[in-house]
């Protein structure tokens, strides 16, 4: 890595952490509060919302029932967090309703869970990010012409803020998601303040607006739908509850408290904001409307529709611009920071999946950080590619969204209930049976709430974008299967060691591959000679004829002792010579093998590598396929890389590295000269190495 790409990755993540500093990343609950449940608090800047322009359709009337709609997504939001403070306690390792539906109802369930809760995971991003371009769009023009564009910066910058670790991001997003919660409800109270006790008329300015619906009103079956729509279009308010039962291991301890009682206050706050936003809209008369330009009528020209928060803030901070503003500001911030909600679970959950062999393990691994970073980077790149698609618009997003999380929450709330009956079944202690049995009275309810949703949304949603969210679950299924049926395939072939033991090849043919007579020739010709192979031998390819006719010349002159055979190559090819003569040196025999030593350069900058060793890495890439062959590299440092080897060694190290034994202590009389005496290595005629000193 250059020196350039070196400061740029430390100016971004910061100096990377030891593994053992891994505790000192564990996180309070005012602090874990902010960083797991910012989706689902941030969600009820929009789930309401969501409510009303369903229920647009049937004009103003049909406001009448949001009170009742959301009631109802209060009660299956409360179903959920108190089954959810039980699986905290009962699984607290961190795989949540992953590892809740593996254990209890298969890996098949398990897996289903995982594809769900990582396309939720994606659209929790795509969704929280298109929802603050919108309402930043209300205060800078800017960026409501050009939310796609947004969304993609403010998507990177999360990226590069998760990157640099767990409590640096927590510290970051904490005081933003305190001032959200601290805005909405100032302005609810003040809001219920000005209506209920100093009795004044607050009207928005959108209350005298009026809804353009079909001659023929909705009735029966159709107003049902409607209803049942707009109901499930609100259950977008319980995304992000199941992130704190992936998060238990973030938590201090005792982890599995801490995590209850942060899943507690969760629902407080969140069932407080959704439903005094739902009461405050219709004691103002916001009037919205799922297609402003074809609904509305009487609306001044140039109207622009704004968000529920924004139109409510405006209305109760009438008279108050700096209330209006700190709503406004601290709402499109939440509704940014919410998918740092994603970016702690999805990580998480894809190294549990790595772990299990059904992702790259490269996503199991930790970076500089602590962070799952292979796992950071995923999740934002499939999220800008959903925004460019869906060109970060809400309400064409929503549709995709509560398809994986009520998946996963019925998966789960089942997984639980045979948990239970397990436990029970194994004998407890008298006194436990009745506190398993409300526990078990929870998750039933929880159940038969989360798979009603479900049902719904698989009814009104599926032709209005559902279905997108559904094949990609099953893509993921797939292609999880696939990865786990490979990595059990390699691993049971590598461990048969009784169909191909170990044993020494019985003849060693060694090939020095050779183009110039220089250094770095001279070196691989010696370090062949010190493996003591059966046979060795010099071999060149003839591209040039006169070329090949000085090397052969010097070759005799020098009297190496080593062979040095050309292999014609009429068509000038250097790659597929060298390979049809290996394997004519190998022969058939199953215990010969051919051993090709390959000169390479060492360079210090990454541009000299194009320059150089094009055709060894060609060879390589082609040597390494075939069987009974082994590949040497012989590296010929060039005084570039000895510049780079040089700064390398004069990293400032960090405390304590001596005593560790990762630095070693230079020798009084080094100090005092200030280090060793440079040497360099040289090669005698025959091919012999020796050390050189300047």
């Amino acid at each position: 890595m250059s020196k350039f790409t070196t400061a740029a990755k430390r100016l971004i993540l910061g100096r990377p952490f030891r593994s053992d500093r891994l505790a000192h990343t564990l996180l309070p609950k005012r602090v874990a509060l902010p960083v797991f449940a910012s989706d689902a608090l941030s969600s009820v800047a929009y789930a309401p919302e969501e409510i009303f322009l369903t229920l647009s359709i049937a004009g103003v009337a049909a406001f009448t029932m949001s009170p009742w709609v959301g009631l109802a997504v209060v009660v299956v939001m409360l179903a959920v967090i108190a089954s959810y403070r039980q699986t905290v306690h009962a699984y607290p390792s961190g795989g949540g309703d992953y590892e809740v539906a593996t254990v209890n109802l298969g890996k098949r369930a398990g897996l289903t869970v995982g594809s769900a809760l990582l396309v939720d995971y994606v659209l929790t991003v795509a969704v929280s990010i298109s929802a603050a371009a919108a309402n930043i769009g209300a205060l800078i023009p800017f960026v409501a012409q050009h939310k796609a564009l947004f969304a993609v910066g403010a998507i990177v910058l999360l990226t590069a803020i998760n990157l640099r670790g767990l409590r640096e991001s927590a510290t970051a997003f904490a005081i933003p998601t305190y001032a959200f919660m601290i805005g909405v409800l100032s302005m609810l109270l003040w809001g219920f303040y000005r209506i209920f006790v100093a009795g004044e008329d607050l009207r928005a300015e959108s209350a005298g607006l009026e809804l353009v619906t079909e001659p023929d009103p909705l009735t029966g079956f159709a107003m049902v739908f409607l209803v049942l729509r707009a109901f499930t279009q609100g259950c977008a308010a319980l995304t992000g509850v199941e992130a704190i039962s992936n998060g238990v291991p973030a938590f201090r301890k005792p982890k599995s408290r801490n995590a209850a009682t942060t899943l507690l206050l969760l629902g407080v706050l969140a069932v407080t904001m959704f439903m005094g936003m739902i009461v405050l809209a219709r004691q103002t008369g916001v009037v919205l409307a799922e297609v402003p330009g074809e609904q509305l009528r009487g609306a001044p020209p140039g109207y622009v529709q704004d968000t529920l928060v924004i139109q409510l803030a405006h209305t109760v901070f009438s008279d108050f611009t700096a209330g209006f503003l700190f709503v406004a500001v601290v709402t499109a911030l939440i509704l940014v920071l919410a998918a740092n909600t994603a970016f702690n679970g999805f990580p998480v959950l894809g190294s549990i999946l790595a772990q299990d062999r059904y992702l790259p393990r490269q996503l199991h691994t930790r970076g500089d950080r602590l962070a799952f970073s292979n796992g950071i980077v995923f999740l934002a790149a499939f999220a800008v590619v959903l925004v460019l698609a869906f060109d970060a618009e809400v309400t064409r997003l929503i549709p995709l969204y509560t398809v994986g999380v009520f998946v996963s929450f019925t998966l789960s709330q089942t997984g639980m209930l045979r948990h239970w009956k397990r436990v029970l079944a194994r004998g407890v202690e008298p006194a436990e049976v009745g506190r398993i049995r409300r526990t078990q009275a929870i998750h039933a309810f929880g159940l038969t709430m989360t798979a009603s949703v479900l049902v719904m949304v698989l009814i009104t949603k599926f032709t209005k974008g559902a279905w997108i969210a559904i094949a990609a679950m099953v893509a993921i299924y797939l292609l999880m299967t696939a990865i786990r049926a490979h990595y059990d395939r390699v691993s049971a072939e590598l461990a048969d060691t009784e169909r191909k033991p170990a044993v020494l090849p019985s003849r060693n043919h060694a090939i020095v591959l050779v183009s110039t007579l220089h250094l770095p020739t001279l070196r691989a010709l010696a370090y062949a000679k010190a493996t003591r192979p059966d046979v060795l031998e010099a071999v060149t390819v003839n591209v040039d004829d006169t070329d090949t006719k000085k090397l052969v010349s010097e070759w005799n002159d020098r009297d190496f002792r080593v062979p040095l055979k050309v292999v014609e190559s009429p068509y000038r090819e250097i790659t597929k010579p060298v390979l049809d003569y290996v394997k004519r040196m190998r022969g058939d025999n199953p215990r010969n093998v051919v051993t090709v030593f390959i000169p390479e350069y060492v360079v210090g900058h990454w541009w000299e590598q194009v320059l150089h060793n094009q055709s060894a890495l060609r060879l390589k890439g082609r040597l390494l396929f075939q069987l009974g062959v082994m590949v040497t590299s012989v590296p010929w440092q060039l005084e570039s890389s000895a510049k780079a080897s040089g700064r390398s060694d004069r990293a400032r190290p960090v405390a304590g590295d001596v005593r560790r034994g990762l630095r070693v202590s230079a020798a009084p009389d080094e100090k005092a000269s200030g280090g060793a005496p440079p040497g360099r290595t040289g090669t005698g005629e025959n091919g012999e190495t020796k050390d050189v000193q300047k």
